[in-house]
């Protein structure tokens, strides 16, 4: 489904290459400031255009629809709406019975029986994740007292994430990444045992970034090499403050005063300009496919500002179920 949330919902619609791609979102409560000048900094820094990044260049103007009179909050539902304009659909037209190699072409077309809107990816298209940072800044205005920042920290495998996309572009790859998020200011007691943990709810909303493909909080995967020892995070004060972060503020699934702090990782770009072998559905048999259109080298470039919303989205949810 495209909703997700308990009392802060959102839903999701658009394809890449249809009018539009946008976001509802329920249960903002009435009265915040909002107008669509506060999304163009978060928009921006998700914007192409950068050295290793997609060519195919949008205004990413939001346009509120809904939910907003007199700057203000109304307590219905907030609509936001994107509009596309800068398509090349002809360079998708082969993907009906050729499927890219990596990309979501091959389920979706079993899975919505060749109805789905296959330019530009359609609905699992990154784009998409226009509708996630306009949620996400609506988000964070509900948890003003929250500060949180993501960055990318690793390309292909190198710190010097500069020479890795200079390397992927003269070899005409793509590279993945590892971005890194935290958020300082998170109050003790957020979130739930078991299913609705902090750990659950935020990873279910990061794999909604297309391309992500793995997450780790605190210490992550470098747990299982250390000692119970090394691993507690001793409290030293009775606000729960901690003289280490091991556990990624999160005890039990709840929130423990102390950093929130995970990590993702960001897989290359399924298309690149080098031939790849693919089967042609109408013909049966495998054959050389060459992948037109504009792609990013390095999505992970793009993706931090993206995980600080989907991380808004799941904490403000969070808020609103303990008041």
């Amino acid at each position: 489904m495209n909703t997700f949330g308990q009392i802060f919902r959102i839903s999701i619609f658009g394809e890449s290459h249809g009018k539009s791609v946008g976001v509802t979102v329920d249960g903002c409560p009435p009265g915040i400031d909002l107008c669509e000048e506060d999304m163009l900094e978060d928009l921006a820094r998700r914007q192409a255009g950068a050295k290793g990044t997609t060519p195919r260049k949008e205004k990413d103007l939001p346009e509120i629809i809904s939910g907003v009179f007199n700057g203000k909050t109304t307590g219905a539902p907030i609509t936001v709406v994107f509009r596309n304009e800068n398509t090349r659909s002809k360079d998708y037209s082969q993907l009906k019975v050729v499927p890219r190699p990596g990309h979501a072409d091959f389920v979706a077309l079993k899975k919505y029986r060749g109805f789905n809107d296959y330019r530009g990816g359609g609905h699992f298209s990154g784009r998409l994740t226009l509708a996630l940072v306009a949620a996400g800044v609506i988000a964070k205005k509900i948890i003003s007292q929250v500060k949180i920042a993501a960055k990318l920290i690793e390309a292909g495998g190198q710190n010097n994430i500069e020479k890795a996309v200079d390397e992927a572009l003269k070899k005409r790859e793509s590279i993945g990444g590892i971005v890194t998020c935290s958020a300082k200011g998170i109050p003790i007691g957020w979130g739930e045992p078991f299913f609705d943990s902090i750990e659950a709810v935020i990873s279910h909303l990061v794999f909604s970034i297309p391309a992500i493909k793995g997450i780790e909080f605190g210490s992550g995967f470098q747990a299982a090499k250390m000692t119970g020892s090394e691993h507690n995070d001793e409290i030293i004060d009775p606000e729960g403050r901690t003289k280490t972060n091991h556990a990624g503020g999160i005890n039990g699934g709840i929130s423990n005063g102390n950093e929130l702090v995970f990590r993702v990782a960001v897989k290359p770009t399924s298309s690149i300009s080098l031939p790849q072998e693919t089967i042609n559905l109408k013909t049966r048999q495998t054959e050389q496919l060459k992948i037109k259109g504009r792609h990013d080298a390095c999505i992970a470039l793009r993706v931090p500002v993206v995980l600080e919303a989907v991380t808004a989205i799941a904490l403000a949810d969070f808020k609103l179920i303990v008041k």
